[in-house]
Order: structure tokens, then C-alpha cells, then sequence
């Protein structure tokens, strides 16, 4: 890493100012100790074309089965070593993560709230990314952790009763012709039977792609379980295409079953819940929309505009005024944008797990938004995440003190022409996230290499992370800077500081476990 000599002051000192930011950020020599991770060395590397999808390539055993049984049946203290030694034996990437995806919607309940123990499920896709995202040597750790965490949600289920999926009503799936059909009807309803039976039928007779569509729609409908039904329907896909297809019947089956959880309310279908108000709204706009919604240009004031006005909107006053901006020739672009700064923004003035799933779900929401065909059901998408905005700030104001930091009020400090390294960003995380930020906003604006940043985080989160949603957020928030436009997405990036893990925190406990496995 090259550093810039610091700027002298008169008397040959550096200014107040500076003087404490680089004290605070350890000065220029803070080493980022990331060798840990080459302890995964012990097991053959993953290349990144096979951690990738490819429909030419991939193969399974002719039965995942056993693999699942042995996650299953094999106590937590000893499943890494178990999968350890059926990794070196040849059991490949691709069935390790059938193996965990599977195990987790047969075994995990996404009841009473879509989330909770379930993150066993969710955060599956999470560690895929952050697979995808490291040098090949590294891609197991990932794994591990997320096997390693399913034992713990699963002995949760166990205390909880001990939920497993029921066997398919097979004699109540509708034929092909109405499979489709069945399936909207009974999502309509909130009817878990029939729902159960006509995703069963519809997964068999349809494709992906038009399966994806219809769960991308119900997914972003309400606001229930603080946005862990859109993750779960982003990450449910998202795993199920590296994968395979063949294994979908059983996650859409769960996917489903969460996706109609309404614990200690009433019907939907037949109430008036505030959770579903703003669907309604939506709905409504999204048919008598323009066929040129998307035409507009990219503002980048728009969008810092629109981020102010989500401060302060209800979840139907944002879908409004959403609809608003973008007929008024504005590209939906500048609105993901500002979803993205609110998401943000949030996770500045309180750091923790209500503001962090203002950013997972916006990353869910912004997936769907860019891969389904439909155009109304990309209008609804986009809709949708402006309504849960302001949902999370709600629920936000529940949880306590909320700071007032604005994120297009970030400044690169302008008082030396010193050079801030990703060590030092690092080193600074655990004393000061402000600083952190302020910091990580200079290397930006300063053409510092956000992959070293990224890179660096990712290598972090593998030795520091200690539950699902270290894996959650930073696989969300280091996919998402590159999805906000260039002109803003430093900002992101530097918001994203206060929840990342840093340099100083604990080690998790499964590094020393891992190391154990592989001696």
C-alpha cells in the first residue's frame, strides 16, 4: 500500500485536525492481519468456475440424500470435521450447498417469524456470495461457517417442537393447466393448504424463470417480518441456480410457507392490516402505469431529493411519491439510487439489525427488480421497496435512539493530502465508526481501489463473523456499491462501515475449529 508523507503545518506540524484522524486510524503502517485465512488450504480450492453456475457443467450425485442425512444427523461439534473429510474424499462444492439449503428447509420452521432460527436457510446464498467473491483458496470458509450455523438453528427448531416438512399432499395438486392458476388463488386467500399443494403443481409444470415472477410478487406485498420474506425469495433463487432446478420443490414448498406467515393476525385477505396497506396503493398505479415508465434520465439531484422526502413519507406516501418522480421523466434508476442511500443512511444512525435488513431486503428487492420480465411486476417491486422505507424507520423509532447523520452530508476531509489506507480503515472500525466512515468516503473520492475495500471486508466478515447477519449484510452491502450509480455510490460504501466487521474484533470460534479439522 503507498502512502502519501504527511502535509506539515507551519513549524513543521501536522494540523490539529488531521493529527487526531491519523491517530485515530493507527497512523500509516496499520497491517491488516488476514493470513488466518489461509488455513483453508488443507482442502482442494474452489475454482471460480465452479462455484459459478454453468448448465453445461454441473453434476450431482445421483442421491444428495445421504449427504443431506449426515448434516442432519451429525452433533455440531463434530460436523466440521465430518464434512471436512467428505470434502477431501470428493464431495464437491455444489453438493455441500445442496446438502446445507435442503437440510435447512426440511428441518428449520419459518414460523413463528421469517427469520430468527430460519437464517439457517436465508443466509445460505449469503456465504454462496461471499464464495463467489474470494480468491479460490478461501471459498470453503464460507461453507463452513454456514454448516456449522445450521446445527445451532436446527437444535433451536428441536427445543421449539421439533417442526419437519410434511410429506406432499399429492392427491390436492392441481393438474398442470391450473397449476399457475391455484397458486395465485391461494396466495390471494392466505390459504397455506392450497398454497402448499399448488406451488407442489406449479413448480413440476412450469420453468423457473415464470416461477420467479409470481414469488417476486408476493414476496414484496407486506412489510411482515421486517422484510425477510423478499430476502428469502431473493436467496431462495439465487442458491437454487447454482444448485440446480431438480432441488426446487422442497425450497418453494418452504419459500411458500413463509411467504403466508401472518402469526397473530388475521386473515389479510379479509382484514385491513397496515402491513398490507400499501400493496394496495401500489397495485393501483402499477395498472394504469405508462408504458414508458422507464425512459426517463438519471438525476442524481432527483435522487437526493427523493431520499429527503423518504425521511419523513408513510409507506403509501412513498410508493406515491415514487410514482410521482418517475412520471415526471425522472429514470428509475435515481430511485433505486435513493433507496439505496436510505438503506444506508439508516445503518448510519442506528447500527443495528433493524437498519441492517433496511439494506438486505432493499438488496433483495433491487435482485427481483432487475430480473423479472414483467413490467408491471418491476414497477411493483420498485414500488414496494420505497413503501418499506419507511417501515424500517418506524420500526427504528421502536428500538430506541435514532442519530441524525445524513449520508449526502459525508465530506472527505480536505485539510492534508494524506493518503488513508484499507488498513487503517479497518483498524479504525472498532474505535470510531464515524471516523471509519469519514475515512472510507476520503480513500473513495481519492481513487482508492474499492476492491481492496471489498476484498478486505469479505476476508474480515470470514474470520470475525459471528452470526448470519455478518454474512447477511456484508454480502448484501459489498454486492449492492456497484448497483448505486458512481457519482453517489461512495457514499454507500462508507455508510456500509458501520456494521462491517473490523480489524480488532474478536475472532469467531469456528476459525480455531476449522484449523482443528484440517491439522
Amino acid at each position: 500500500m503507498n502512502h502519501v508523507n504527511p502535509r506539515m503545518s507551519d513549524g513543521g506540524k501536522m494540523p490539529l485536525q488531521r493529527r487526531k484522524f491519523m491517530t485515530l486510524l493507527g497512523g500509516g503502517s496499520a497491517a491488516l492481519a488476514l493470513t488466518e485465512v489461509a488455513m483453508m488450504r488443507g482442502l482442494p480450492p474452489i475454482s471460480a468456475a465452479e462455484a459459478k453456475l454453468d448448465h453445461n457443467t454441473v453434476r450431482f450425485s445421483d442421491d444428495i440424500e445421504p449427504l443431506v442425512r449426515l448434516l442432519e444427523d451429525t452433533p455440531r461439534k463434530r460436523v466440521v470435521q465430518a464434512f471436512a473429510d467428505k470434502i477431501r474424499s470428493g464431495t464437491s462444492y455444489r453438493e455441500v450447498l445442496t446438502a446445507l439449503l435442503l437440510a435447512g428447509v426440511r428441518n428449520v420452521q419459518p414460523r413463528p417469524a421469517v427469520g430468527f432460527k430460519f437464517h439457517a436457510v436465508l443466509v445460505v446464498n449469503s456465504a454462496h456470495l461471499a464464495s463467489l467473491g474470494s480468491p479460490d483458496e478461501d471459498r470453503w470458509l464460507p461453507i463452513f461457517w454456514a454448516l456449522d450455523y445450521f446445527k445451532s438453528a436446527q437444535t433451536q427448531d428441536v427445543n421449539e417442537g421439533d417442526w419437519t416438512m410434511a410429506a406432499v399432499n399429492e392427491s390436492a395438486v392441481p393438474p398442470p393447466h391450473r397449476a399457475k392458476r391455484a397458486f395465485e388463488e391461494a396466495m390471494q386467500e392466505w390459504d397455506v393448504e392450497a398454497a402448499d399443494a399448488a406451488i407442489t403443481g406449479y413448480v413440476r409444470s412450469a420453468g423457473a424463470n415464470q416461477v420467479f415472477e409470481s414469488m417476486a410478487h408476493y414476496g414484496c406485498r407486506d412489510f411482515r417480518s421486517i422484510g425477510h420474506k423478499a430476502i428469502y425469495v431473493a436467496n431462495g433463487f439465487r442458491t437454487l441456480q447454482c444448485i440446480g432446478w431438480r432441488y426446487a420443490e422442497p425450497v418453494l414448498r418452504s419459500l411458500t410457507y413463509a411467504l403466508l406467515n401472518h402469526t397473530g393476525e388475521p386473515n389479510p385477505s379479509t382484514s385491513d392490516l397496515a402491513a398490507d396497506r400499501a400493496i394496495r396503493v401500489t397495485e393501483q398505479i402499477v395498472d394504469e402505469m405508462d408504458s414508458g415508465w422507464n425512459a426517463g434520465k438519471v438525476d442524481h439531484e432527483a435522487a437526493i431529493e427523493h431520499l429527503q422526502m423518504l425521511r419523513q413519507a408513510t409507506p403509501e406516501d412513498a410508493v406515491r411519491e415514487t410514482a410521482k418522480l418517475i412520471q415526471s421523466g425522472v429514470h428509475p434508476q435515481s430511485i433505486s439510487d435513493a433507496l439505496y442511500l436510505s438503506a444506508g443512511e439508516m445503518v448510519m444512525q442506528q447500527p443495528a439489525i433493524v437498519a441492517l435488513h433496511s439494506a438486505t431486503s432493499t438488496n433483495a428487492l433491487q435482485y427481483a427488480y432487475r430480473t423479472v420480465a414483467s413490467d408491471q411486476n418491476r414497477m411493483r417491486l420498485l414500488l414496494q421497496n420505497a413503501a418499506f422505507i419507511p417501515h424500517f424507520r418506524q420500526a427504528m423509532d421502536s428500538r430506541g435512539k435514532v442519530g441524525d447523520s445524513q449520508i449526502n452530508e459525508l465530506s472527505a476531509d480536505s485539510s492534508s493530502d494524506d493518503a488513508v489506507s484499507v488498513d487503517q480503515i479497518f483498524d479504525s472500525v472498532g474505535q470510531d465508526r464515524s471516523r471509519a466512515s469519514a475515512a472510507t468516503y476520503q480513500y473513495l473520492e481519492s481513487d482508492g481501489k474499492a476492491e481492496d475495500l471489498i476484498h478486505a471486508a469479505r476476508q474480515l466478515t470470514f474470520l470475525k463473523g459471528n452470526d448470519s447477519h455478518d454474512y447477511k449484510y456484508s454480502s448484501a452491502a459489498l454486492e449492492d456499491y456497484y448497483a448505486v450509480s458512481p457519482e453517489l455510490r461512495n457514499r454507500y460504501f462508507a455508510a456500509a462501515t458501520y456494521l462491517l466487521p473490523g480489524k480488532n474484533d474478536r475472532n469467531n470460534s469456528l476459525v480455531t475449529r476449522v484449523r482443528e479439522a484440517l491439522a
